[in-house]
């Protein structure tokens, strides 16, 4: 039997898989080139290769002192990867690689039934050559993983709709669940688009439906806080301390650092809240620093210092409070066109405008009676699309990255819309066959637009391409000389020159290299990256000299040593194995440790070596453990472990017995 026979036996669509292997060059190929990834979170993965303890509260060290400021399921993923492959940054990579491309694949799944065939491979397309998707799902970052999970539970929704069987509908919130211990509330943005439709595709009376609601949130809840509330009632002396949080509660971090802060900008009241004026343990101001925020293109932590360095914050210290101008992190000026300022827009706005066309296009005709199967999912994506929106035009602390949470609606609504308004071209529905040439025009002029933002870096031919390309197609549309046969040939035409750009933009990591701690993606990496093609990551080697006095004079401590935060610790738990302390957890202000803690600590011989910088000191707390490592300890002379042409020149080791 041929193979095409055996493809459409099984319904195997052939564009599908090319779609799909375009997907997979562009999240996988290259990725064998960074060396750690993100360090902070290889660290972890490290560190849970080791032991039970540790892989289920996501510990960033071997030692289980303090764990990363997330969820662990994606990191059992990695751990998993790592634990079959070897640890690597590939390997804890290839998770949220394969989750990407089984996005595009969702993506196809979910429009098909109700949009057609045609629709759905547009939006797989669109899927694929989503920018920000691309450059997320080629690191470690979750946020792949997270849009998979979301995906995957909107399949199950809409099967509890399709065959009225409600535990469907059950599994689907219950996903959800399993997506909140991924990234904790950004998980549950797509909640409107959920509520929404089992309101509007449910065929069960209202009280029945409220009853479904009802049960689904309950599980949600209960799958959501599963972990959190397992964690938070084990006796803090015999868990590690939550990283990020200041109350070492997996609750506060969920609701603090990793949820409202997001909005608001302000990390909130605590111990190293504002009160101390957001410096970190080591001295070092974080990231309010007067105003200043991070440079376009500029690396941001964790990972982009070299090992034995202490973080390269100079001030751009991202866990303290951020003030609430919105600007951090190099993500516009907050307000309802902060999508289509340059600082976001080439991540994934390209095609927004034609995906909110199309979606009014589709919903022209809803009128008082019942909605079509078209209509209610449409509005599901728009009850995604929107608030996603929302969320990201005034919120005051986020990464550019997060911004692949609009990547699932705008695909959907691109490939239903514009098979929406082709189906009235090809039909000549009376004024309706405008939306066509129009969308196109539309489309193309805003894409020039975006392409001006960034002519410094494209230069003027892709505009000119684009351009003319699409304002000739679409005059050719407007003037009817296109004939029947030929349409569908020039209709995908149209759609694939306002596809060029973001193509290329997705390409960027794979071409110049990405950003495994803040990923992005755009032709400003070509000036950025690092020789191997990779950039934002830990690339030089521990400091031998150093790991070799530490553990030839290592008396049985449990940590090989200690040190502010999780820059330093990475490479030496990534490279070595070995247990190091962030007394700091990720940048050094999570108010871990007391004076008399460290004390005990160092009486019962858990450890006796700290790496210092030379900053001063910091909040109440860490000055005064600076303060009591820098008088109680010896200085141990430099030239006992620091190597010739070492990176280390900027810390001091120091011993401490208190014997």
């Amino acid at each position: 039997m041929a193979l095409s026979d055996i493809a459409k036996n099984r319904r195997i669509d052939p564009l599908l898989i090319g779609i799909a292997l375009l997907a997979a060059f562009l999240n996988i190929y290259g990725i064998w080139k960074d060396q750690f990834a993100n360090s902070y979170y290889t660290a972890a993965v490290a560190s849970m290769l080791q032991s039970w303890h540790n892989f289920f509260y996501a510990s960033l060290d071997p030692g289980g002192f303090v764990t990363v400021d997330k969820p662990p399921v994606a990191f059992w993923l990695q751990t998993l990867s790592a634990s079959l492959l070897g640890l690597h940054g590939w390997s804890v990579i290839l998770p949220q690689a394969l989750a990407g491309v089984g996005s595009v694949i969702l993506v196809y799944v979910l429009v098909k039934p109700s949009f057609g065939q045609w629709a759905a491979r547009l939006a797989a397309l669109v899927a694929a050559g989503t920018p920000i998707a691309i450059a997320v799902s080629r690191t470690n970052n979750v946020d792949s993983l997270l849009v998979f999970v979301l995906l995957l539970a909107s399949w199950l929704l809409f099967k509890a709709a399709r065959t009225s069987k409600w535990i469907w509908s059950l599994a689907a919130f219950g996903v959800i669940g399993v997506g909140f211990n991924v990234k904790m509330l950004q998980a549950y943005m797509i909640l409107p688009a959920f509520y929404l439709f089992c309101l509007i595709a449910f065929k069960a009376a209202w009280r029945r439906k409220l009853g479904i609601l009802a049960a689904s949130t309950a599980i949600l809840l209960a799958v959501s806080f599963s972990w959190p509330l397992i964690v938070d009632s084990v006796p803090k002396e015999n868990r590690p301390y939550i990283g990020s949080s200041q109350t070492n509660s997996v609750l506060e971090l969920a609701f603090g650092y990793n949820g409202l802060s997001r909005l608001t900008g302000m990390r909130g009241p605590g111990p190293q809240g504002q009160a101390d004026n957001g410096q970190s343990i080591d001295g070092r101001q974080n990231l309010d620093n007067g105003g200043q925020n991070f440079r376009p293109g500029q690396d941001g932590p964790p990972g982009n210092g070299a090992p034995g360095q202490t973080a390269p914050f100079n001030g751009n210290n991202p866990r303290g409070p951020m003030g609430g101008g919105g600007g951090a992190f190099n993500t516009g000026q907050p307000g309802p066109l902060r999508l289509f300022q340059s600082q976001l827009a080439g991540q994934i706005s390209w095609l927004l405008p034609l995906a909110l066309f199309g979606a009014g296009s589709l919903l022209l005709g809803i009128r008082r009676r019942e909605l079509t199967d078209k209509e209610k999912e449409t509005l599901f994506w728009l009850a995604w699309l929107l608030p996603c929106m929302g969320f990201f035009s005034v919120a005051g602390f986020f990464h550019s990255y997060y911004l692949i949470m609009l990547a699932p609606p705008i695909a959907a609504l691109v490939g239903a819309g514009w098979a929406e308004i082709y189906g009235f071209y090809r039909d000549q529905d009376n004024w309706k066959k405008w939306f066509l040439p129009v969308g196109l025009l539309a489309g193309t002029l805003f894409e020039i637009y975006m392409l001006m933002l960034y002519q410094a870096q494209t230069g003027t031919l892709l505009t000119i391409v684009v351009g003319v390309s699409g304002i000739g197609l679409s005059l050719l549309l407007c003037l009817l000389l296109v004939k029947r046969k030929q349409l569908k040939s020039v209709a995908w035409a149209a759609i694939l020159v306002l596809l060029v750009s973001p193509l290329y933009w997705a390409a960027t990591p794979l071409l110049y290299g990405g950003n495994s701690t803040l990923p992005e993606a755009g032709p400003q990496l070509r000036s950025s990256a690092n020789p191997d093609g990779m950039r934002g990551m830990n690339r030089e080697n521990v400091n031998a000299d150093l790991f070799a006095y530490l553990t030839k004079n290592n008396t049985g401590e449990k940590y090989l040593f200690a040190t502010t935060d999780s820059h330093t610790a990475a490479p030496y738990i990534i490279q070595t194995g070995q247990a190091v302390m962030a007394m700091g957890g990720f940048s050094g202000s999570d108010p871990i440790l007391t004076v008399e803690k460290l004390q005990e600590m160092i009486r019962n011989k858990e450890v006796k070596y700290f790496l210092l910088s030379s900053g001063g000191f910091g909040g109440r707390g860490s000055s005064e453990i600076l303060q009591f490592i820098r008088e109680k300890g010896k200085e141990i002379p430099q030239e006992n472990w620091q190597g010739a042409g070492s990176t280390t020149g900027s810390l001091t080791l120091y011993e401490v017995t208190l014997q």
